[in-house]
Parts: C-alpha cells; structure tokens; sequence
C-alpha cells in the first residue's frame, strides 16, 4: 500500500503529466494543429480533404477524429477501470495506453498529405492513450494524498506537465523556427521530428511513476470469475453507490456542461487561430508556451483560492471568465487580441482543470478501493463531454462555414455548467459537504 503524503511518490505521480502534457502541448495545442491546417490546404481543394472518399473541410476532420477517439475510450474505459480494480492491475492498463500513445506519435513522423488517412487514425490513437494514460494518473490522486492535500497535489501535478511540456516544447521550437542551424532542408522534417520526439518524451518520462507506482491491490475473492463479468459487476456495483451521492452525481452533471466548453476551447483553439488570423507557426507556438506558463500560477492561485472560499466557490467565479472569454474570443480579429484572450484563458485553464480533479475526488467515499473505477465515472463525463463539444463545434462549423459562430455557441455549454454549479453549492450546504 503507498504511505500517503509521500514526497518521493507524490512527485514521481506527478512526473507521468510531466510525461503526457508534451502531447497535449505539441499534438493537440501546437505545432501538429499548425501543421496539419498548412498541408492540407492546397491551391486546388481549399481547406477540404479527401478522406476514404468523403469530403471534410480540415479542421472539421480532425475534430471528428478526437471526437471519435473520445466516444471509444468513453464506452472502454469504465469496463476496464472495473477490471482494474478487481484485478489490481490498473499500472498495468496506465502502462499499456501511455506505449499505445507514444507509439502513435512516433508514428506521426511519416505524416505528408499522402498519407491523410493513416496519419489521422494514429492521430486518433494517441489520443486514445492519452485519455487511458490520463485515467489511471487520476485514480491514484485519493490514494497518494489525504484529502487536506488533494487540492495542493493536484495542482502540483498539473505545473509538472506544464513544466515539462514547455521544455520540450522550447526543442521543438528551435527546430521549427530554425531549421537552417541544424542543416534541414526539408520544411516539414522540423514538425514531423517533433510528432517523434514526443512519443519517446512520454514513454520515457513515465518510466519515473512506473517504478514507484504500485499496480493496485487484487480483491482476491472476485479476480477468479470472467473477466468481463468482473468489470460490469464492479461497475454497477460504483454506479449504485454513486447514484445515492447527491452532491457527487449534482458535481458530475455540472462538471459534464462547463468541461464541454474548457476541453474544446483547449483543443480547438490552434485551429481557429490559425485559420481566423493567419498566426503561422511561430506565432502560435510562442502564444500557447505563455498559456502554459501562465498555467502554473494559475492552478496554484486557485489552489490557494479554495482554502479561503471553497472549491465551489472557485469554480463559479473561473466559470464565469470562461463565459466572458467566449464572447471576446467571437470579436477578435487580430493577434494582439488574441494574445490578450490567451493569457486570460492560461490563467483560468489550469485552475479549472485542477481543481475539478481534487474536487472531485474529495466527494469519494472516505476509504474507498475502488477509486480507479469511481474516477472512470468523472472521466466518461469529461470524454462524453469533449465528444458534443467537439462534435458541435465541427458540425456548425460545416454548416455556417464560419468558425466564430462555434466558439460563441460554446458560451450556452458554460452558462448551464454556471447554473448547476450554483444548485450543487445549495445541495452541498444542505448535506454539510465542506470542501
């Protein structure tokens, strides 16, 4: 069993965002955004591709690509987060994702225009192992720290990845902006060679919480039966519990809203600044590096924040930003007010993020073993969320053909996280749940 509050393990769990957060960085946020956007615009086709024989407008294809990943992994996940904790083997699952995902983005160096089709489902697959990886990090948060620290632990994790992902970031950076000092010639070896370096950052990196990290704890009495049968029984045996938590089911709700609008934001925003404001590479790559170093304050300042005013508290107010950043973000029409949105925006997303995961998990059942299989449940209701809000945003995209008028919509998703987030602090008061 880890002894919890363990300086030596709590930094070595927070070394596997340290490892992951340089996909979300580069794959998700940066250079594979810009660069994806650029070649599959030509002078004949516009912005549209051709994929398996169907046409898409480009960015609209990558976002159906996450969206797809998402719902996989939203279906997968629970059953295998059951299995984990009946099998005690959930390092073993965090293990098999995070090779799956560096693999895939390994992968991404062989991407030219001519290979669209499998550069995009290994696309889909590192997102698959980022979101597995991410899933099984998350459920040792109650098991590495008491609750008083949750907040504090899970901010700490969040500054290593952004930490570590603005490092290899800064790489990549130099090979793409000045590909001349190292020789290169070819204008899209620099992004691919940053797709490789990725995958060998993530899968290398994560060695560090794979040798501290214990597997998990077999319940012995149920590992004999099928293995399926296992994980659906443990997941309705979770799902019982969790359906007679008010305040736990009332967070989830509100949490599914608000993260549809921060987790599409995050993923989308590349695209539009691309396509909206001609940024270029650079340019973009040097606006999400501040986002990110913005970030660890951040998550740190809300940290703090929920000490004084509660958890809750914290979230209406972030949310409330997020609701105004929306609506900036519909108005903007040059970089200087983008850079202005993206401060706003790294400031918020870390703290959001963060303090989502630690409230969350102070809601868990005091003592509880089957936290991987609780956190599959805030999990499926970030994927689910990510899927619609994706979804959404590519779809009325292809139907107005104006970018902006995704971003405005994303306002509703905030608007009626903000509402449930007000009715989850009265029903927290009325069940004496002090976070």
């Amino acid at each position: 069993m880890i002894t919890k509050n363990n300086k030596k393990t709590i930094r070595s769990w927070a070394f596997f965002d340290w490892a992951n957060s340089a996909y979300n960085l580069v794959i998700t946020s940066t250079i594979f955004p810009a660069y994806y956007t650029i070649i599959t615009t030509t002078k004949e086709h516009g912005d549209k591709v051709d994929f398996f024989g169907r046409t898409f407008v480009n960015t609209s294809l990558s976002n159906y690509a996450l969206s797809f990943a998402y719902l996989v992994m939203a279906f997968v996940l629970p059953i295998l987060s059951a299995i984990a904790d009946r099998r005690g083997n959930k390092k073993s699952f965090m293990k098999f994702f995070t090779y799956m995902g560096g693999a895939a983005c390994i992968g991404l160096y062989f991407f030219k225009l001519d290979t669209l089709e499998m550069s995009i489902i290994l696309f889909a697959l590192a997102a698959m192992g980022y979101i597995g990886g991410v899933l099984f990090s998350n459920s040792y948060l109650p098991e590495i720290a008491t609750e008083e620290h949750q907040d504090r632990v899970s901010a700490q994790g969040f500054s290593y990845g952004y930490i570590g992902s603005v490092i290899l970031q800064l790489i990549c950076f130099l090979f793409v902006l000045k590909p001349e000092w190292f020789g290169i010639t070819d204008a899209s070896f620099p992004p691919r060679l940053s797709f490789l370096l990725v995958g060998l950052w993530w899968i290398g990196f994560s060695q560090i919480p794979f040798a501290v990290l214990h597997n998990g704890t077999p319940q012995l009495d149920k590992v004999k039966t099928n293995i399926f049968k296992d994980g659906f029984s443990e997941l309705s045996k979770v799902w019982a519990q969790v359906k007679q938590m008010k305040v736990l089911k009332g967070f989830l709700v509100s949490y599914f809203f608000y993260s549809m609008g921060v987790q599409t934001i995050m993923l989308a925003a590349a695209g539009f600044a691309e396509k909206t404001l001609k940024l270029g590479t650079a340019k973009l790559i040097a606006v999400i590096l501040i986002i990110q170093l913005v970030a660890i304050p951040g998550a740190m300042l809300m940290s703090y924040l929920a000490k004084k005013i509660g958890n809750i508290n914290v979230l209406i107010m972030v949310v409330l930003v997020w609701i105004g950043c929306c609506v900036y973000g519909y108005y903007i029409t040059n970089e200087y007010q983008f850079y202005s949105l993206a401060a706003i925006v790294g400031l918020i997303m870390g703290g959001i993020q963060s303090l989502s995961r630690s409230t969350y998990s102070k809601y868990l059942p005091v003592d509880t073993k089957d936290t991987t299989s609780f956190f599959s449940f805030y999990d499926v209701t970030e994927k689910l969320a990510i899927v619609i809000g994706l979804f959404s945003f590519a779809y009325i995209e292809d139907l107005t053909g104006n970018i902006r008028y995704s971003i405005i919509a994303l306002a509703s998703f905030f608007i009626v996280g903000l509402v449930l987030l007000m009715v989850l602090r009265k029903n927290e008061r009325k069940a004496l749940v002090k976070l």
